[in-house]
């Protein structure tokens, strides 16, 4: 397993295409990855560059992990080869998406905080205003993705096996495959974990940390590494308010506790509330996008 983040080193499977290598560490500092024969033509070297340094002091690094026999120095450097190599591949997705004036955000939440139902919304309320693409990160099965594409926008299911996380390596092999619209919206869906993908730059403009009210309000403070990697928070599912015992209060207080500058928005799928507010967030990205791509 990774040393990084703990998750297995399962099959990961991208649609449409072959096997993906994706590469773990052990904790003995063993590598592995499952061969493949589909070349990713991003700019190692560049991006290496820019990313080693980067993971030397990682923001959203996890707690280190541990292994017997191995000492603390040998772990840091495992950890932060990983983080480097990760943060080239991320740093090659963000030209690319920056060169075509895409927003681009890493969708993040627990699972079953209403993530895809929320998008599927997302892309019905944005029909004529903005195009979105979707990459969709599960562990088994395409039925995400499967629900994206019924709404007409394209996407790409990226099974991850035993692993626990998108990094930016499927990331970038995923967008080789999908149907970018210039000037449009890239949603990338998340592994539903509150943890690994902290770590994980996938080449996103922002991290959006999608938080369900049939959750505990305390998860902000009990995962605060996600929370202080967004730039926005949802509070999703709020229809349903009435019904549970939330601390709507508590649960901003607690965000802004750990990240005292994130956004809030409370919004709902099903009813419709506060999505207008959603809405205009997503396009002010765009347009700011749109405006930095190059000429």
């Amino acid at each position: 397993m990774c040393t990084t983040c703990g998750c297995g080193s399962g099959e990961v499977k991208i649609e449409g295409g072959e096997e993906h290598a994706h590469e773990h560490v052990h904790a003995d500092g063993t590598r592995h990855s499952h061969a493949h024969d589909h070349q990713h033509d991003h700019d190692h070297d560049h991006g290496h560059s820019h990313g080693h340094a980067h993971a030397h002091s990682h923001p959203y690094a996890p707690a280190r992990s541990h292994a017997p026999g191995m000492d603390a120095k040998r772990m840091v450097q495992i950890e932060q080869d990983i983080l480097a190599k990760n943060d080239a591949y991320a740093a090659a997705n963000r030209r690319l998406l920056a060169a075509r004036g895409i927003f681009a955000l890493n969708l993040v939440s627990s699972p079953g905080s209403g993530k895809t139902t929320l998008l599927c919304k997302t892309i019905e309320l944005l029909k004529g205003r903005r195009q979105v693409a979707v990459v969709e990160g599960d562990q088994q099965t395409s039925q995400d993705a499967e629900r994206i594409r019924a709404t007409g926008a394209p996407a790409i299911q990226i099974n991850t096996g035993k692993g626990c996380h998108l990094d930016a390596h499927m990331v970038g092999h995923a967008l080789e495959r999908l149907a970018l619209p210039p000037d449009g919206l890239l949603m990338i869906e998340n592994v539903g974990n509150l943890v690994c993908p902290a770590a994980f730059d996938l080449g996103e403009a922002h991290k959006v940390v999608i938080l369900s009210v049939t959750e505990g309000e305390d998860k902000p403070i009990k995962y605060p590494d996600m929370f202080r990697a967004a730039r926005l928070m949802l509070l999703n599912k709020c229809d349903l308010l009435p019904h549970l015992d939330f601390d709507v209060d508590k649960a901003i207080a607690f965000a802004r506790q750990v990240n005292p500058d994130i956004e809030i928005l409370q919004v709902s799928a099903r009813s419709g509330a506060g999505m207008d507010a959603w809405l205009d967030w997503l396009e002010r990205g765009a347009q700011a996008a749109r405006t930095n791509a190059p000429q």
